[in-house]
């Protein structure tokens, strides 16, 4: 799955097209930028960002999940999760069967709990896991227990929903967070479908097929650049 098809071109990786791949999720460039507050990461597809999200089922269990995530080199506890528990990850998902951003009404209907179809961000926690199809899981959680950030949704799993909107713009995909020290941080840049167990169990948020990695290996080549 990890074969090596990306180059590192300056602090930015650029990933060669391959035609196997779901043009909205066939990744040819990813970058990030920071300034002395805030953190830019971008993403260039094949394709069109966003034209394809999973189908509505009804209901949680089982439910699927489209992602395109920046995987970095940033400690979790920079947000607000435990340290060193696994790697912090941006993700901009969408689910039509859920709504994990209760603080905020993304569609602006006046109702915060009917959103999640709709792109929007998340700070994840990715390890390792046998039992998932892509050998990755959102990090499980006992929430009291495991240290969460505050705008965290409170689900059993390291997710926070901090409610930046990322912009999808034909071909481009980005997002800007609050982060101070940025610059040089490591990271790499993945399309992904995730998949809630379907009897509520865990590991509860599997990575279950990676549609792409910018580096082709996981191996977070890029670096934050200074504006």
């Amino acid at each position: 799955m990890f074969l090596l098809t990306g180059s590192l071109a300056a602090h930015e990786i650029e990933s060669a097209a391959d035609a196997a791949i779901e043009p909205a999720f066939d990744i040819r460039r990813a970058g990030a930028t920071a300034t002395d507050r805030l953190m830019t990461f971008s993403m260039e597809l094949s394709g069109e960002a966003g034209s394809i999200k999973p189908a509505a089922t009804g209901d949680l269990p089982g439910a699927g999940v489209a992602a395109y995530v920046w995987p970095t080199g940033l400690d979790p506890a920079t947000v607000g999760f435990d340290k060193a528990s696994g790697i912090l990850a941006l993700a901009i998902t969408a689910h039509p069967d859920f709504d994990d951003t209760p603080l905020f009404d993304e569609n602006a209907d006046g109702d915060p709990a009917n959103d999640g179809a709709d792109w929007h961000s998340h700070w994840v926690v990715l390890e390792k896991a046998e039992a998932c199809g892509a050998g990755y899981k959102v990090r499980d959680v006992s929430p009291g227990v495991d240290a969460l950030p505050s705008t965290a949704p409170m689900l059993p799993i390291a997710l926070d929903s901090p409610g930046m909107s990322p912009r999808l713009d034909g071909n481009a995909v980005r997002i800007t967070v609050p982060m101070a020290n940025g610059a040089d941080v490591a990271f790499d840049a993945v399309t992904a479908a995730l998949r809630v167990h379907p009897q509520g169990k865990m590991p509860l948020l599997c990575v279950t097929g990676v549609h792409d990695i910018a580096s082709g290996d996981l191996s977070l080549p890029g670096r934050v650049i200074a504006e």
